[in-house]
């Protein structure tokens, strides 16, 4: 009588104790690693594998990353693309945090042993790129800091706010909602399109805690519009003639002025113009972690700091990391795609195009994540077929996951958002989308539309 063939599957401790599962293990986790083991042990069991599969098919079934995210390659042209991560980190950002993952002097001054206050070099660094803030503080993003600022000075009190900045920011999350959250009431003024100074100074009283200026993210309004600038709103006075406080929100993180972006409001300005403090996200036009940044009256600002909300809303010592280095160090990713050329990016969409035998087109890319909604950045991509677009970002082995967009019926490869490095993973995704068994570029392959000459 033969041998039941289930005898022969391995067992769990010899598996566990074979160099690729001790290897797996300290990258994955034991846990992870055993429950691979044990659903292929049961396979064999069911007799759906071979026993001498259980080790390979365990191997295959393990993930490749530590984490469930995936990293991808932003194709879209989209520069600040929230759906996958906003801002990426420059490569000083990314040292800085691996740096940060262990023990660090967070809170610690090493000369004296004494505890110091968290994050004083990145805020240091806030304070060296905004030198008209005269404090400054930061918190887990953009929402807490708006949230911070308001309960901090409105909390039971009115907030005083033009109905035409009456915004819906990310995922559903309305200001009129977040507002309230914090326990303060909002008191709104003037009409959509048209606020005037005298509609907030009526609405000016005892119970005024402070005036809110909000960028609009994501939309425009145009036409018969009118509304009040800072350098109105820093005049206003309570009844008692205390000066009220102006909490004034750009929202996408520009802290100085950026030709590219004229309409773009940035932290500097504003705070000139007579905001009291500014609030605005660290992961957008700053290129850095997500992070809410707060800049402005050292006063205010330190009111802010000492609120017990700021405990919760604090970040963590990583973010911390990231911030210092990507104000002190080299221009982050996004700055370099902003301002990336058409000119400069044709050479290395005709080189993509040519390998895999498709036309290059003129496009233009956008900002995002709620930042100058109006400003095309012209450049050129790749056109593929739009079913090709699902294939490139689909996890598939070892290809890398590429991102891409449709636009008006046809599939659109952009570089603008790509260091030169990762065009061959480009290449090598689009080409396994595409159908392409081989790895060299066609002979026949080339661009179709070309800038016009000058």
């Amino acid at each position: 009588m033969s041998e039941d063939p289930r005898r022969t599957i391995p067992r769990t401790d010899t598996l566990l104790a074979a160099p690729p599962f001790v290897a797996a293990a300290e990258r994955l986790g034991r846990g992870a690693v055993r429950a691979a083991i044990t659903s292929a042990q049961q396979q064999a069991r069911e007799g759906s594998i071979a026993p001498a599969d259980v080790a390979d098919v365990a191997l295959g079934r393990l993930p490749h990353r530590a984490s469930s995210l995936t990293p991808v390659i932003n194709a879209t042209g989209v520069v600040v693309h929230t759906n996958i991560g906003r801002a990426p980190l420059s490569p000083s950002a990314i040292e800085a945090v691996v740096d940060a993952a262990g023990y660090v002097d967070v809170e610690m001054d090493l000369g004296t042993g004494a505890r110091s206050r968290r994050g004083a070099g990145a805020l240091a660094a806030l304070l060296e790129a905004v030198p008209d803030a005269g404090g400054a503080l930061a918190v887990n993003n953009g929402a807490a800091a708006l949230v911070l600022a308001t309960t901090a000075l409105a909390a039971g009190r009115e907030v005083v706010v033009s109905r035409g900045e009456m915004v819906e920011i990310g995922d559903g999350f309305r200001l009129p909602d977040l507002i309230a959250s914090t326990g303060a009431r909002l008191r709104e003024v003037g009409t959509t399109n048209r606020t005037h100074l005298r509609d907030y100074a009526d609405a000016i009283g005892p119970e005024t805690g402070c005036v809110l200026k909000v960028h609009p993210s994501n939309f425009r309004v145009d036409g018969f519009v009118s509304s009040v600038g800072l350098e109105e709103l820093d005049g206003l006075t309570r009844p008692d003639g205390s000066a009220v406080p102006v909490v004034a929100d750009i929202g996408s993180g520009l802290l100085a002025p950026d030709p590219l972006l004229p309409d773009e409001p940035d932290a500097a300005t504003w705070l000139r113009a007579g905001a009291t403090i500014v609030t605005a996200s660290g992961d957008k036009l700053l290129g850095g972690p997500q992070a809410g940044l707060v800049l402005g009256d050292a006063e205010v600002v330190e009111r802010l700091r000492r609120h017990p909300l700021q405990r919760a809303l604090r970040v963590d010592k990583l973010t911390l990391a990231a911030l210092e280095a990507t104000l002190r160090g080299p221009l982050p990713p996004v700055t370099a795609a902003l301002h990336a050329t058409a000119d400069e990016l044709l050479p290395r969409v005709e080189a993509l195009a040519a390998a895999v035998g498709r036309e290059v087109v003129a496009v233009d890319g956008r900002v995002g994540g709620g930042g100058a909604p109006g400003v095309p950045l012209p450049g050129w991509a790749v056109e593929v077929p739009v079913d090709a677009v699902p294939l490139l970002r689909r996890p598939d082995g070892d290809l890398p996951v590429v991102l891409a967009r449709v636009d008006r019926g046809r599939g659109l490869v952009d570089l603008r958002c790509i260091p030169a490095d990762r065009d061959a993973d480009v290449e090598v995704a689009l080409r396994a989308a595409l159908g392409h068994n081989d790895t060299a570029s066609p002979d026949d392959g080339g661009s179709g539309e070309r800038p016009p000459s000058s």
